[in-house]
């Protein structure tokens, strides 16, 4: 017995502890470990991290000379890394620094959360610990917390030396932030902080930077701007309207019209006199009517949506229920740990091959939850989940370290506990699920070509003008689904879809009259916090080089469990302002004042190419495919180059002259933001 050695298992925080406790058996685990900071058994040790424990230690700690800022002492880029613990943690740190290093734990289950992210919470404990390599370590990777699954997690568990290159990766990429943030927010603070305080007349200001953070800022700013200048074009439109129809013009090809610069957009003029001139020569011969060139008549089918990942789900939330993207997180986080929900830091819309042959658990589960248990049961009784291995919404290359969000179908003695919007955002979870078991929604859609032969000058030409009419007639997945936008069908009726019915190629229909519809360009639509946690993931799209977006495609801004935390940042640095009734976000005047600072000095912060291809080497890193040295070469080199750069540019006068763009639309619109958002800029940290 004196031989004996126990397991230990180390998760992340207390609340997932206690789940790992009661799967092994551990009876009264809720309320275990509250004073000790772990959980002991006569077979195993359970223990957990408060998130992080250990952090990077600022360059005073390397030397204390380096506290005070300097052009000559950056770029810092030191050959080690030192890091310390977190002081309001050291007490679990010491916890479990002497678990870890017990003579009688012989193998060390790491059951933090399985990402990047968790990876580099236990690296750093196990290196600060110095845990002997003797020890056998494993990797407990799961999708969820449900007992069965946990249970699963351990019997399969890897050994942990197989998430080197996933450990590699988040090393690099909190020594990518430090390096960036430390180097680039001095070098910027010493240039222009003057420049800054002297324009803004206030007492202290640090221009605080960093690799993530700023692409963002100068997403929204860019938008914000583009909103300013933007000047309204109208646009005259042609219609003929029938009985019970309406068509539009559009100068196709064999049209008076077709590429005219008469024209703003094929189907519109930039001035009404052209539309009237149209209209002139449609109506300049008896009978007024159109020839039905086409009528096609088809059968469209609209199929589900693919499930959520984490990003999509903020997106629908902002837009459904005016949450913050944090807030979302921080929900679907509690529904995790509850057992209702899968991991919810997952970029994949799909689920894996694995999980689809299980998947008749989760939907039989359903059947407990009272709002779709109807649905899950119909599910279960007609076999729709048999064919889902074969469908679209089940893809392995399509998953990186986890699948979709879905409901787990367990843990509905929880759903009592849990805020009315917390129970909104499990339903949509749970609704979005059970839809790809459902067939498509079928439309019944109507097209319509008509035309009309006109004498133009000596030339005998053709207008066109179309019509289509979509009516539901099996409405599919979408009796379950909820949806953040309405559906758009025209609300046809049955007489009248049996009128079109009736319309055949080859007749002609008399026009009423032919009439001009005014229309207006709109400005591009600011940022909600939904949108911009979707414009960060999709970076790619906002790439113009096609060769260039296809590199770094699957490659966003920040990560999905990111993404949240760097909208706060720039709220809590005053840089944007994020409105909670709306969710909307605008830029504040020092916002734009920074985004002004490092478009003159280190531009390749500001664009989305930069930052998604740096977010892809760190991929790359994970799985195997760049070294961790060859990554470190270029971001070391990347780091050097600019702050160089910087400290040999002579354009503050010019950076003040470009401020002067920006103040009188916030002197105008927003005085009381400007002066609120240049009193505190002392408290920004680097």
């Amino acid at each position: 017995m004196g031989n004996f050695l126990k397991n230990l298992y180390i998760a992340e925080k207390p609340s997932v502890a206690r789940e790992f406790a009661k799967a092994l058996g551990v009876k009264g685990a809720d309320n275990a470990g509250a004073r000790t900071g772990y959980i002991e058994t006569e077979e195993s040790v359970i223990t957990w991290c408060v998130g992080h424990l250990i952090t990077m230690s600022y360059p005073d700690a390397y030397n204390s000379e380096l506290k005070r800022w300097s052009m000559d002492t950056i770029p810092f880029i030191p050959d080690d890394f030192k890091y310390e613990v977190i002081k309001p943690a050291e007490n679990q740190y010491n916890v479990v620094k002497k678990l870890l290093n017990r003579e009688d734990v012989g193998c060390i289950y790491v059951c933090t959360d399985s990402g990047r992210e968790g990876e580099y919470i236990y690296r750093l404990v196990d290196k600060m610990a110095q845990v002997s390599e003797e020890k056998s370590k494993k990797r407990v990777w799961i999708d969820s917390q449900t007992e069965e699954e946990i249970l699963r997690g351990i019997k399969e568990a890897k050994d942990l030396s197989c998430y080197d290159s996933l450990s590699d990766s988040a090393y690099l990429r909190a020594k990518e932030d430090y390096l960036m943030g430390i180097n680039f927010s001095r070098v910027l603070t010493l240039k222009y902080s003057n420049t800054v305080k002297n324009y803004l007349k206030c007492d202290k200001c640090v221009i605080a930077v960093g690799r993530v953070m700023t692409c963002v800022l100068g997403m929204i700013v860019k938008r914000e701007r583009e909103i300013r200048e933007f000047v309204p074009t109208p646009f005259y439109r042609v219609i003929a309207s029938m009985d019970g129809i309406e068509a539009e013009w559009k100068a196709v090809e064999g049209s008076s019209y077709f590429e005219s610069p008469l024209l703003y957009k094929e189907n519109g003029f930039k001035k009404e006199e052209s539309a009237k001139e149209l209209i002139q020569k449609l109506t300049a011969s008896e009978p007024i009517s159109l020839l039905v060139e086409k009528a096609d008549k088809k059968t469209e089918k609209k199929a589900p949506p693919m499930l959520y990942n984490l990003a999509e789900l903020q997106n629908d939330c902002s837009a459904m229920f005016k949450i913050s993207p944090t807030d979302t997180l921080n929900i679907v986080q509690e529904l995790y740990e509850k057992k209702l929900v899968t991991y919810p830091r997952t970029d994949a819309r799909v689920l894996s091959t694995a999980v689809s042959k299980e998947i008749y658990k989760n939907i039989g589960g359903l059947k407990k939850y009272t709002p779709l248990a109807p649905y899950a049961d119909n599910i279960m009784n007609q076999g729709g989940y048999k064919g889902i291995a074969k469908s679209k919404y089940v893809n392995d290359k399509q998953i990186t370290d986890h699948y979709a969000i879905i409901p787990t179908g367990q843990g509905f003695g929880a759903l009592g506990s849990l805020s009315e919007t917390a129970k909104k955002v499990y339903d949509i979870i749970a609704r979005r699920f059970l839809s790809i078991f459902y067939p498509a929604a079928q439309y019944e859609k109507i097209s319509l070509t008509l035309t009309r032969s006109i004498i133009d000058g000596q030339d005998k030409k053709t207008e066109h003008f179309f019509a289509s009419f979509k009516r539901l007639v099996s409405p599919g997945y979408l009796q379950i689904a909820v949806s953040g936008k309405k559906e758009s069908e025209e609300k046809i009726s049955p007489e009248k879809m049996e009128m079109l019915n009736g319309i055949k190629k080859g007749q002609y229909i008399d026009v009423k009259e032919f009439n001009i519809k005014e229309g207006e360009t709109t400005a591009p639509k600011r940022y909600s916090s939904g949108t911009l946690i979707l414009a960060m993931e999709n970076a790619g799209q906002l790439i113009e080089d096609e060769e260039l977006r296809s590199q770094i495609k699957g490659s966003g801004i920040g990560t999905s469990a990111t993404r949240d935390s760097i909208i706060t940042k720039l709220v809590t640095n005053k840089y944007i302002n994020l409105n909670k009734k709306t969710q909307i976000v605008t830029p504040t005047f020092m916002g734009e004042i920074i985004y002004d600072v490092v478009y003159y000095s280190i531009n390749s912060l500001l664009r989305a190419e930069m930052t998604a291809s740096w977010e892809k080497g760190l991929t790359g890193v994970a799985d195997g495919t760049i070294s961790k040295e060859e990554y470190t070469e270029k971001m070391n080199s990347f780091v050097i180059s600019n702050t160089e750069l910087v400290k040999r540019l002579d354009n503050q006068y010019k950076i003040k002259n470009i401020f002067d763009l920006s103040k009188p639309y916030y002197e105008e619109k927003q005085p009381k933001q400007r002066k609120k958002s240049t009193k505190k800029e002392s408290k920004i940290k680097e």
